[in-house]
């Protein structure tokens, strides 16, 4: 209830800050929007030089890209820690943080949360609906039920993978250019993972696990066999479960071995 109540403030502080900045806000949505819009046209153009991809129709792979949407815009939303190092760790901000009676994490989520990018996730939802409605698939309250699972572990897949990322920058304070590299690394999890070789496909799944963030869960409703991939779904929030608590674990280690901006 605490940090629920920390929550609520963090999120006057900023609607109050958008409603004075309005234009700003209404620009990075559309901004957003058409960046996605973009990837969509990639997928419906590689659709207009093969019939399917990796045994994967159109609709089968749009409704993947509309499922991958969902994790990914609630964790941008709440997880929007890019310039972490910049910004606490080289500007110092981190020892502001320290001197409050609160987790890091939390302050340093809770000061970046950026509630437009969950327009993404309704999209992303709008576009699965319409590719559930045209592939006549059968539709039951236990899916939504399902469904709200998987998005959960994705975003802690998401949120695992990006605070060990940024933990790293309390050992060193240069840029590692580690983030844009696994920011690409992440668009894999879109596209069928039977289309890649056996090394790709491992890493995918395993070491860095953004198959579950996509593909692997939304085979579950497309009822996909190839590779056992619908078999493989349920161990989303298991996964999300883990790597996070890794990257936890690794944040709190590098909180521990951070000495400070100097002067």
């Amino acid at each position: 209830m605490r940090y629920a109540s920390l929550f609520w403030e963090y999120i006057k502080n900023y609607a109050k800050t958008r409603l004075t900045y309005r234009a700003d806000f209404w620009i990075e949505v559309i901004s957003d929007l058409l960046f996605q819009g973009m990837n969509l046209i990639f997928i419906l153009i590689v659709f207009q030089h093969t019939p399917t991809l990796g045994g994967w129709s159109q609709l089968e792979v749009v409704f993947v890209y509309g499922f991958f949407m969902i994790p990914y815009g609630v964790f941008s939303t709440f997880f929007s820690i890019w310039n972490f190092s910049e910004r606490y760790i080289v500007k110092g901000e981190m020892d502001r943080v320290l001197t409050r009676p609160a987790h890091s994490l939390f302050q340093v989520l809770f000061e970046n949360v950026d509630p437009q990018s969950l327009i993404g996730s309704f999209v992303g939802a709008g576009i699965m609906a319409y590719c559930w409605s045209q592939m006549g698939l059968p539709f039951e309250i236990v899916d939504l039920l399902i469904l709200l699972l998987f998005v959960f572990g994705a975003v802690l897949i998401y949120a695992g993978i990006y605070t060990a990322l940024s933990a790293i920058s309390f050992y060193s304070d240069a840029p590692t250019g580690i983030v844009p590299l696994m920011y690409n690394i992440q668009n894999y999890g879109r596209y069928p993972v039977n289309i890649y070789n056996k090394m790709i496909r491992f890493v995918l799944t395993w070491l860095l696990p953004f198959a579950f963030v996509g593909v692997i869960p939304a085979s579950y409703f497309l009822e996909k066999k190839t590779d056992d991939l619908s078999q493989l779904a349920m161990l989303t929030p298991v996964v999300g479960i883990v790597f996070f608590s890794l990257g936890l674990a690794i944040w709190n280690h590098g909180v521990k071995k951070y000495r400070g901006a100097g002067s």
